[in-house]
């Protein structure tokens, strides 16, 4: 760097990336001489001839008498960096992996049960109400005359993936959704190098669950209606559990069961998921951090479903699941509430919701001013992108098909925050 400095600097002060020929001693001292005549003072040129020819040897120490250490301290096994994965892997395949370590979405299922069975309720009515009992066959046959507009995509983590990069990218507002669908399509393809069937057909489908209406809990907003300026994608977070680095408590699945338990009313969509909770194959233990990222924070309009007013967010996680059974044309029927209600129960996508939450209510309470999470969270929203088909998906109960969507009891988030902060007391 020294002699690119003084030799390769041209008359305006650039300095060239690289250096010439290594030039001649003379020349060297002739150019600090000259370097010096301009700095009066500030620079001074000394010739180095050499010293004595000294060298310095190191004086002789006694021999030490080694031993081996020894290994004391106690490694507590409980604790490490986990995730919504992580604590779950054990209920899933070995697709599943931790999302700490994988690069992909590992939460998407290749093929799931048969859509057709499932959770008992009303007979689902393509038309948006509650069908008697006797139009129960003609119900399912209006929702299967719906076709999904990605039932053609393969399923897979792969497949998740790519539509996770396709939606994080896109500006969902922009005048030409067509044009950007198919662009970031192509540019997803091109990274990844996977198989999704006919990519115009997977734009057209994307494009379809973008502009479907979201209900109820947000007054009917679609992704379409949400601009760059209202969203944060791919929200990342890392919290400490019960002290972080420095453990003072522990907390378990149990407990998360129990405090859903006190706040879930009965009726709720989640009232039985704190039973699940104690499912054998779950991590039952938490301790040190949890980390995961939100597909989507969205801010939604003021005055939405809860009726209070107030700058209000949701959490959304997009799924590709693929619900149908083995061999039967893909359709809104296998997305309807109480199929998507079972596969949310059937992942443990509950316990993502929760925690995903938490997370969200960690964030806004550090930055948003007067942050009430009763005001301010509006809930979650998990959208199954193969039953979403536009303003035609069909309802039941108000509800529109592939869509999710659930607002946390008052108190419920806090009190959750409150455990994963400060647990209970270790025995």
């Amino acid at each position: 760097a020294l002699s690119r400095l003084l030799f390769s600097r041209d008359e305006h002060g650039n300095v060239a990336p690289e250096g010439e020929a290594v030039p001649e001693d003379a020349e060297v001292e002739d150019r600090f001489h000259r370097l010096a005549e301009q700095a009066p003072g500030c620079v001074s040129v000394e010739r180095s001839d050499g010293g004595d020819g000294a060298v310095w040897t190191d004086v002789a120490h006694p021999p030490a008498s080694l031993e081996a250490r020894r290994f004391r301290r106690r490694l507590d096994t409980q604790w490490r960096r986990t995730s919504y994965s992580g604590i779950t892997a054990g209920a899933h395949e070995d697709r599943v992996a931790s999302e700490a370590e994988d690069t992909v979405v590992s939460d998407e299922a290749v093929v799931g049960p048969p859509g057709s069975g499932g959770r008992t309720g009303p007979a689902p009515d393509a038309s948006g109400g509650e069908a008697a009992a006797g139009d129960a066959d003609q119900a399912e046959r209006r929702l299967r005359s719906v076709p999904s507009l990605l039932g053609a995509m393969p399923g897979g983590a792969e497949v998740g993936t790519l539509v996770h990069g396709v939606l994080e990218r896109i500006d969902f507002a922009a005048a030409d959704l067509d044009g950007e669908l198919e662009a970031a399509v192509a540019r997803e393809r091109a990274r990844r190098h996977v198989d999704v069937g006919d990519p115009e057909t997977v734009a057209a489908g994307l494009r379809a669950a973008v502009e479907t209406p979201l209900g109820r809990l947000v007054d009917e907003f679609r992704l379409r209606d949400v601009g760059r300026a209202d969203r944060v994608d791919e929200l990342a977070f890392e919290l400490p559990l019960v002290g972080g680095d420095a453990p003072t408590a522990e907390v378990s699945v149990d407990e998360l069961g129990s405090v859903l338990d006190e706040y879930v009313p009965a009726g709720d969509v989640l009232a039985g998921y704190a039973e699940r909770l104690g499912d054998p194959l779950l991590r039952r233990s938490l301790r040190g951090y949890l980390s995961g990222s939100l597909d989507l924070v969205m801010r939604v309009p003021e005055g939405n479903g809860a009726g209070n007013g107030g700058t209000r967010f949701a959490v959304v996680d997009y799924k590709t699941n693929w619900l149908g059974g083995d061999g039967e044309p893909l359709s809104a029927w296998h997305y309807r509430p109480d199929a998507v209600v079972e596969a949310m129960y059937r992942s443990h996508y509950p316990l993502q919701a929760l925690l995903y939450t938490v997370a969200l209510h960690r964030y806004l309470r550090w930055r948003l001013p007067d942050y009430d999470p009763e005001r301010n969270l509006a809930g979650v929203l998990y959208l199954f992108m193969r039953g979403m088909v536009g303003t035609a998906t069909p309802r039941v109960g108000g509800q529109p098909c592939g869509v999710f969507a659930w607002s946390p009891p008052a108190g419920l988030v806090g009190a959750l925050s409150d455990l994963l902060d400060r647990g209970r007391p270790a025995p």
